[in-house]
């Protein structure tokens, strides 16, 4: 019974991070505009995470893209700024969807 405990302790552990990014997603209304795996009026989170695979100022620069807004990079479509996400939530944020947003 104990082994069942530590089990279930260490699967909420660790699906506890994505399941924190998808909430700040959902809460920052990024889901309105992206989806995981698909586009809808932006990319979705796993081409973006392959259009920056191997580039070292890859989350940096995603950050800056999230904070600051954008267009061109994807379409015609600008994304809105989120100037008021926190330098921090934009940076987890970022780090998520790089990771493939898992």
């Amino acid at each position: 019974m104990k082994l069942l405990h530590v089990l279930l302790a260490t699967t909420a552990l660790v699906s506890a991070p994505a399941f924190a990014n998808m909430e700040m997603a959902k809460k920052n209304a990024c889901m309105a505009c992206h989806a995981v795996d698909k586009k809808l009026v932006g990319p979705g989170y796993l081409d973006i995470a392959k259009k920056y695979a191997g580039q070292s100022d890859a989350e940096a620069a995603l950050v800056k893209s999230i904070k600051a807004g954008g267009s061109g990079k994807w379409g015609p479509i600008p994304m809105p700024a989120q100037a008021a996400l926190s330098d921090a939530d934009a940076k987890t944020l970022a780090a998520w969807v790089l990771a493939g947003a898992k």
